[in-house]
């Protein structure tokens, strides 16, 4: 919405989830944009529409939930007119991870289990995949080089906690506490079945992402830029 208020582009976009569907063009129509902004319900692995339909397409920390890269980017290309360009922001391992590191196999695999991943790319295979799809890659990088420079706040650093107002709640205290207050809620029946199991894979997930940013193992903005052939 706020990049077609900005550039007056019609704005189409895909997901599988019907309730962010209904609610994203509920906002759509509440400000005015339904006429240029539009969600619609499907799979990303076969996009609905008919080919050379678009001018320029984009996905952010999405089609790191593709367990094939090469037919998703393929998609795309398809759905693009020619010389259409192609930019996305991906989750991937950099390549300070080691898989003979047994803490860096823990991280990568924490984070993929409790994200809903397949195994995690390298940028390697981001940019092989996009070949294969019929792309050219004119530019991609990791938009978090530099994470830990003396003017850069790490992308993690809101998963961290501290002890603030703010903070609190992302703190190892401040997690013990929501993990207790789910937990009483489950057992009042006041929360749904399985709440506590959901909350203890967030907290678990979300402290392999903080390592996994500390350790430069991971990052959630590899930046690509590319165009269709």
């Amino acid at each position: 919405r706020n990049m077609a208020v900005f550039s007056g582009s019609s704005i189409e976009g895909i997901t599988i989830n019907h309730y962010q569907v209904k609610i994203g063009n509920k906002y759509n129509e509440a400000n005015g944009l339904s006429h240029i902004c539009k969600s619609v319900q499907g799979d990303f692995q076969h996009l609905p529409w008919p080919a050379d339909y678009f001018d320029a397409a984009y996905e952010i920390e999405a089609t790191c939930h593709s367990p094939d890269r090469v037919e998703t980017f393929g998609g795309v290309a398809r759905v693009l007119k020619k010389g259409g360009m192609f930019a996305g922001y991906d989750w991937v391992v950099t390549d300070k991870y080691n898989p003979d590191n047994k803490d860096h196999v823990r991280i990568k695999e924490g984070i993929e289990v409790g994200n809903g991943l397949p195994t995690l790319a390298t940028p390697q295979h981001i940019v092989e995949c996009l070949e294969k799809a019929g792309f050219e890659v004119i530019d991609h990088y990791d938009a978090n080089r530099g994470v830990h420079a003396a003017n850069e706040i790490p992308w993690y650093d809101t998963l961290n906690g501290k002890m603030s107002l703010s903070g609190f709640r992302m703190t190892h205290i401040g997690r013990m506490c929501t993990h207790s207050m789910v937990w009483t809620l489950e057992l009042l029946r006041i929360a749904p079945a399985g709440s506590t199991r959901v909350s203890a894979l967030l907290n678990a997930t979300a402290i392999d992402l903080v390592d996994g940013g500390k350790d430069e193992i991971f990052t959630p903005s590899y930046f690509f830029l590319a165009k269709k052939k």
